[in-house]
């Protein structure tokens, strides 16, 4: 009996050693597992958002969607009351016809004006040469004055004639700049209706803003709304969640962060099924977060507490994952999540 318990005494002090070794090689492998392969439960689900705000003020006549609704991209969100818009566009598109038929008629009118000018200036080329006619006629007379040829009489004829002349000549070239000066133009109905062809291609757009449309697959948040509600141009109706990318954002303390890199692959689970995992890949890491203790202000920049006030932690920082093939039954927006770093398989698995 006393040997059978000596036996045991010295297996036992044999194994003492070696249970220590295993202990400690296990927390080796614990501690380096951390390391290389860190995990962190502060971590959340998010999805790009965006708030469906109407380019244009108007009541809401229709509102096909409802809280927490999935649509696809070019569903129709809600519909603003597209009389006054349609309105508007009917008047401007009149306008134009109206001013395309003002044209038209001032256009024959400078027409008729350019053709009196060129008849101004044929007068012009008739009463030059009738002046040059009683010009030459008084050249050839004068000399013959007191001839048998040529009477006083006929002299001063040829004199009055070329003076006659000469005020018709004249009178002519006033006809004639004020015949030119006289013709209008179209340049100004042109260049209007150039303002009114912009106001038309506005309200065609406003008449679009009209009918708000999903930009993306998504699901319709926080809609506390309904039809007959005057919608305000720049104002959110409610917010919409972009499906397509799910991310989880995952803060990890400083010290953690050196072992994680862009690209590097990791795994990820929701708190309401930790059994449904999946595969994502870190995409960014944060840069800067909102100091708790001291230090300035940092307006825009995402606040991660600390969990332990009187214990000085390390800080953590926010890391961006996209997520591979989400389970939408399970991502939602600000539900929680684990992140368990894998870069083993960064290469292998993309």
């Amino acid at each position: 009996m006393s040997q059978e318990i000596k036996t045991k005494g010295r297996l036992g002090r044999k194994l003492v050693p070696l249970l220590a070794l295993t202990a400690l090689g296990l927390g080796i492998v614990v501690i380096w597992r951390t390391d290389t392969a860190p995990r962190t439960d502060d971590a959340y689900v998010y999805a790009d958002t965006v708030y469906v705000t109407p380019e244009v003020s108007g009541r809401i006549v229709e509102l096909p969607v409802k809280d927490n609704q999935a649509v696809k991209k070019g569903d129709v969100l809600f519909q603003i009351d597209p009389r006054p818009f349609q309105a508007t566009l009917d008047k401007a598109q009149a306008s134009l016809v109206a001013l395309d038929r003002e044209i038209e008629l001032t256009q024959r009118s400078v027409d008729a004006q350019k053709f009196g000018a060129a008849a101004a200036t044929a007068s012009i080329e008739r009463a030059r040469a009738a002046a040059k006619q009683a010009t030459d006629t008084l050249s050839r007379i004068e000399p013959l004055l007191g001839t048998p040829y040529a009477s006083a009489e006929q002299v001063d004829q040829a004199r009055t004639a070329k003076l006659a002349a000469d005020a018709q000549l004249n009178a002519a070239s006033l006809d004639a700049q004020r015949a030119t000066a006289g013709i209008s133009g179209v340049d100004a109905l042109v260049a209007k209706r150039e303002v009114i062809r912009a106001e038309i291609t506005l309200a065609k757009l406003n008449l679009e803003f009209a009918t708000v449309r999903a930009p993306f697959d998504g699901i319709v948040i926080n809609l506390k709304t309904t039809a007959g509600q005057f919608a305000a141009a720049g104002h959110p109706v409610f917010t919409l969640a972009n499906t397509h990318r799910w991310y989880v954002v995952a803060n990890f303390r400083e010290t953690e962060l050196s072992h994680i890199k862009p690209g590097e692959t990791a795994q990820v689970y929701v708190l309401s099924d930790s059994a449904q995992r999946s595969q994502g890949v870190v995409e960014s890491i944060g840069y800067g977060v909102f100091p708790d203790d001291g230090g300035a202000e940092a307006e825009g920049l995402p606040h991660v507490p600390r969990s332990i006030n009187w214990v000085r932690v390390a800080q953590r920082f926010p890391v961006r994952i996209l997520v591979d093939h989400p389970d939408p039954a399970f991502f939602r927006i600000g539900a929680s999540a684990v992140a368990i770093m894998t870069p083993d398989t960064r290469s292998s698995n993309r």
